[in-house]
């Protein structure tokens, strides 16, 4: 059973004259009247009665009474809660007569049921983290949000070196007509070497082909002298003339190969492999971007995961209303952190949040219902049915909306208020 109020009685408290009132059991009970009548006075009241002396007003006695204040209040668990006497001590009767006091009222009444005004001025966190108790789920969403947090840092000083790296590299000069590898200048010799041995090669080749350009003229000489030996000299000639024919083949297609690319590269040595030095970093700055560049998607999936995990977890928790939630520390309903709610949606939210911190408390006090117009007080009293929970609240009106009316300190019938008339007169101030 959750602890609500059957009807409660009054006399000579801050402005309240004689009050007496049996709330609605589940819903909305509206204390309306003017301002300065005694409205919010019967809610200080009740809070005195049930929460104790930290919620006694500093002058708890009705300016003029003679008589001290007098507070009854029964529950519904038949407990019958009195202060009266000149010292307003607390008397707390059970169901069997028995006497008790304020440690039993605190075991079923919930201090924040008392001063929801205390809830509404805490900051967005503390909200937040008094509903995370409440669902059960407070250090586990910590720790991923502690989870998270770092995996944020992280991934923002990892990305801010990618970025780096990526400016370095795209401001790095490139050589893309400069060789892959660095240039040897040992290498750059050994073919020059290569070159000048196959050109010497060459060069005897040709030299050869003189030599027996001279044998045949001297073969030739010695034919026309030597007639006599016509026939051993035509077989020598015959001789050089086929060796000349075979020598002539080769030496035709001999090409010189130029050595002055080599040594050129030879002079420009430093300046080449300062271009493939300069390539060699740059594609290394690159690959050090691409990795880090890597590493921040990759953290940003952890941080995708962890947010995940958060969402799952507040979506699996038993909180108080359907829509609401906790993002990043603060408090969400409907889409909208505490500051952008309206006032009606804050008491709302506030209502539900102080009845799931203890169960046991079936009611909850509300000041200055002003806020809600007709429809949205309408929903709110009818929510307060669905969920079985008793409001005792106050608002600045005469309307049908309100429950009882107080007027001067006394429940009066809505015949009995006057009817507001414009008391100004045409051309008058």
């Amino acid at each position: 059973m959750t602890l609500k109020i059957n009807n409660l009685e009054i006399e000579n408290i801050k402005r309240v004259k004689a009050v007496r009132l049996e709330p609605t059991q589940n819903g909305l009970t509206v204390i309306g009247g003017r301002n300065a009548q005694g409205k919010t006075s019967v809610l200080d009241a009740i809070a005195w009665a049930l929460g104790g002396d930290k919620f006694k007003p500093s002058t708890p006695e009705r300016e003029g009474s003679m008589v001290p204040p007098s507070l009854k209040i029964t529950l519904n668990n038949g407990l019958i809660v009195e202060r009266s006497g000149k010292n307003s001590s607390l008397k707390v009767i059970d169901p069997q007569g028995n006497k008790a006091g304020q440690q039993l009222l605190n075991e079923f009444v919930e201090q924040l049921a008392l001063d929801l005004p205390k809830f509404m001025r805490s900051s967005s966190k503390e909200k937040a983290d008094t509903l995370l108790q409440i669902v059960g789920v407070g250090e586990q969403l910590h720790a991923l949000e502690l989870q998270e947090t770092q995996l944020y840092n992280r991934r923002t000083e990892i990305g801010r070196i990618a970025d780096q790296k990526k400016k370095f590299a795209a401001e790095m000069i490139s050589y893309p007509e400069a060789p892959k590898e660095i240039v040897s200048a040992a290498d750059l010799i050994r073919e020059q070497q290569s070159i000048l041995l196959h050109n010497s090669e060459n060069e005897k080749l040709r030299q050869q082909v003189v030599a027996i350009q001279n044998q045949v003229e001297y073969f030739k000489e010695k034919f026309e002298r030597l007639t006599a030996e016509l026939a051993q000299v035509a077989k020598d000639f015959e001789n050089a003339k086929k060796s000349l024919v075979t020598a002539m083949k080769s030496a035709e297609d001999l090409q010189d190969e130029s050595t002055e690319e080599l040594e050129a590269n030879l002079a420009n040595i430093d300046a080449i492999n300062v271009k493939i030095r300069s390539n060699y970093d740059k594609e290394k700055a690159e690959i050090d971007a691409d990795g880090y560049t890597q590493q921040v998607n990759a953290l940003t999936t952890e941080i995708e995961g962890v947010r995940g995990k958060k969402m799952d977890l507040l979506k699996n928790a038993n909180l108080p209303l359907p829509e609401l939630s906790v993002a990043d520390g603060d408090l969400i309903y409907r889409g909208f952190k505490w500051d952008n709610m309206s006032g009606a949606e804050q008491m709302k939210v506030a209502t539900a949040i102080v009845r799931k911190l203890n169960p046991k408390c079936g009611f909850v006090l509300l000041d200055k219902l002003e806020a809600f117009d007709q429809d949205t007080l309408h929903d709110f009293g009818s929510w307060l049915e669905t969920e079985g929970l008793q409001v005792i609240a106050t608002r600045v009106s005469t309307g049908s909306e309100c429950s009882i009316l107080i007027q001067d300190g006394y429940v009066v019938d809505a015949e009995d208020q006057p009817t507001e008339k414009p008391t100004w007169k045409k051309g008058q101030f």
